[in-house]
């Protein structure tokens, strides 16, 4: 595959594609768009493989998925793995634990649920059971991040979406997030936020289904010390009953469609125009 040139790097975008099912329409989508963001600007475009999913990742799928990309015309630079992060997960979560921001929490799902927690952007809010009492070392513990506390510390924090404008951040609406899960070195929001510090990203592009998480991650870097980039939320294709393409849905296969001998440029020049149906793809 052909590099993008490196002497232009005044915009990184990154797709950022979790292996663990086939890629959809949807993805082709947001890996167009940030592909040409970054193109079009003489940039450079990243494929970071999020592979710390535990048993669902299959590193089987990463060769399909760079199959895929090729198909559609893309272009990349590199092709970072989250696995080989791991040590940089484990040092940002010692250093926030050790500045007491973190905190070990052994409530399942079912105990939020009886606690009568509200519903945030992501689910229930967590209500700060395990903030309020000794932990209990033989049950299996997340850590959690002290959102006011950390508000507190880094104070008032901006961020600017290239379609929404700037925002003041406002992590509380998700509670205390977890940053370790009991089942992964970090969660999505811990790595998702180094890793693109560490790519040098600089235009974060994703689905407009993630710009609320964008709160939790501009109160991390300010936290950690991390550059800032903008971010580019694109709107979602939606299927024929007007919900978001997802794999859990069975979405078409990009996969499929390739091997079917289906038109990969093809099919990214309709994505680019979105002339679909009114935002629908079938």
């Amino acid at each position: 595959m052909k590099p993008l040139s490196s002497n232009a790097a005044q915009i990184v975008t990154r797709f950022a594609p979790s292996p663990n099912g086939p890629m959809h329409l949807g993805h082709a989508y947001s890996a167009v768009v940030a592909h040409d963001l970054a193109k079009d600007a003489g940039g450079s475009f990243i494929v970071r493989i999020e592979d710390i999913d535990g048993a669902r990742s299959r590193p089987d799928l990463i060769d399909e998925y760079l199959r895929n990309l090729e198909w559609l015309g893309l272009e990349w630079d590199e092709v970072p793995l989250q696995s080989t992060r791991l040590d940089s997960y484990d040092d940002a979560a010692q250093a926030l634990l050790a500045r007491g921001l973190l905190y070990p929490c052994t409530c399942t799902r079912k105990d939020i649920e009886k606690a009568g927690a509200r519903h945030g952007p992501d689910g229930l809010i967590y209500p700060g059971t395990c903030k309020k009492k000794p932990f209990d070392p033989s049950k299996p513990a997340a850590f959690r991040l002290d959102v006011d506390k950390a508000m507190r510390e880094v104070g008032e924090v901006e961020w600017v979406d290239d379609i929404a404008g700037t925002l003041v951040a406002d992590p509380q609406m998700y509670g205390d997030v977890v940053l370790v899960r009991k089942d992964a070195p970090a969660s999505y929001h811990l790595a998702a936020t180094l890793d693109d510090a560490a790519d040098g990203v600089t235009l974060v592009t994703r689905g407009k289904d993630l710009f609320s998480a964008t709160h939790i991650h501009r109160l991390l870097q300010a936290l950690l010390k991390l550059p800032v980039p903008r971010w580019h939320h694109h709107g979602l294709l939606l299927d024929d009953d007007g919900k978001k393409l997802a794999k859990r849905r069975g979405s078409p296969a990009l996969a499929e469609r390739r091997e079917a001998g289906e038109d990969g440029l093809m099919l990214a020049e309709q994505l680019r125009l979105h002339k679909l149906k009114g935002g629908i793809f079938g």
